[in-house]
C-alpha cells in the first residue's frame, strides 16, 4: 500500500494524467492511461487495460484481462476525442470489453449503475445501458443500442446496431435481435420472436398480479394482434390511464423507429 491508500502492484502502470480516488487498487500488469477517472472503491484486477477518455464512478469491478475506453470498431473513427462514462457498482469479468463513442454518436458510451457484465461479453460505440442490466456470457452488443433497466440478456445475444430493449425485458439463450424489443417482454430465436410479458422476472421485483395481468393484456392486444385495430385501442385506453407500466410500454412501440418484434 502507497502512502496515499491507494494498492497498485509494482508490475502496474498508471500514467501520470490518469485521476484515481485514494483507496483503488490496481491489479499486477494492468495498465491505466491517460485521462482516466476511477471513483472510491474500485477494484481493477490483473491485466486490465483502461484507455481514456473515460470516468468510471465508484465501486466498481474489473476482473483479468478487460478492456474498457479504447477506441470504437468503427472505420469512421478518426481519432475523435470521445470517452465512455461509467457509474457505480458495475462488475466486469474476464475478458468484457467496452469501446468509447464516436462524434457522429454523440460521443460517449454510457453505462448506469450495477451492472453486471459476464465473461466474453461486449458493449460497442455510443450505446446506452441504464441500471442493473445482466449481460450474461458472450452476450454483445453492436454500436448505438440502449437498454432500459433490470434487462437481462441471456448466454450468446447479439442485438443489432441502434435497437433498442426496454425495461425488464428477458433473451433467451441465442438470440438474434434485430428489431426493438419493448419493456416486459421475453424474447428468443436466432430471429428473436416475443414469447410473452416477463412474468417472473416482475413479479421477483415487486409487480402486483394486477399490473402483470394489464401488461398481458396489451401485450396480446398491441403484439400478438388479437381482435381489430378498434377493439385493441378501446383495450389499451381501459389500462393505460390505471396502470402507468402500459403506458410506457405503448408509448415505446408507438416511438419505435425500426419496429418492434412480433
Amino acid at each position: 500500500m502507497r502512502a496515499d491508500g491507494r494498492v497498485i502492484h509494482k508490475t502496474a502502470i498508471v500514467h501520470a494524467d490518469a485521476a484515481l480516488a485514494e483507496d483503488v487498487e490496481i491489479g499486477a500488469y494492468s495498465i491505466v492511461g491517460a485521462h482516466v477517472e476511477l471513483g472510491a472503491g474500485c477494484r481493477i484486477g490483473p491485466h486490465v487495460v483502461l484507455n481514456g477518455p473515460m470516468r468510471m464512478g465508484r465501486n466498481n469491478r474489473v476482473f483479468q484481462f478487460c478492456s474498457l475506453g479504447e477506441a470504437p470498431q468503427d472505420l469512421k473513427y478518426d481519432d475523435e476525442p470521445t470517452r465512455l462514462e461509467i457509474g457505480d457498482g458495475n462488475t466486469f469479468r474476464e475478458f468484457a470489453t467496452v469501446n468509447r463513442g464516436t462524434a457522429g454518436g454523440g460521443g460517449v458510451t454510457r453505462i448506469g449503475d450495477g451492472n453486471l457484465f459476464m465473461g466474453y461479453t461486449h458493449v460497442a460505440h455510443d450505446c446506452r445501458i441504464a441500471n442493473n442490466v445482466i449481460f450474461s456470457n458472450t452476450s454483445q452488443i453492436a454500436g448505438h443500442v440502449e437498454i432500459g433497466n433490470n434487462v437481462i440478456l441471456g448466454g450468446f445475444t447479439k442485438v443489432h446496431q441502434f435497437t433498442h430493449l426496454g425495461e425488464h425485458c428477458f433473451t433467451g439463450i441465442s438470440t438474434i435481435i434485430t428489431r426493438d424489443v419493448p419493456p416486459y417482454v421475453i424474447v428468443a430465436g436466432t430471429q428473436a420472436r416475443p414469447y410473452g410479458i416477463n412474468k417472473i422476472g416482475l413479479r421477483r421485483r415487486g409487480f402486483d398480479e394486477t399490473t402483470i395481468a394489464a401488461l398481458h393484456t396489451a401485450y396480446k392486444a398491441l403484439i400478438r394482434r388479437r381482435g381489430g385495430r378498434d377493439t385493441a385501442k378501446e383495450t389499451i385506453d381501459s389500462l393505460r390511464a390505471a396502470h402507468p407500466e402500459v403506458q410506457r410500454f405503448v408509448e415505446f412501440i408507438e416511438s419505435s423507429e425500426r419496429g418492434v418484434v412480433r
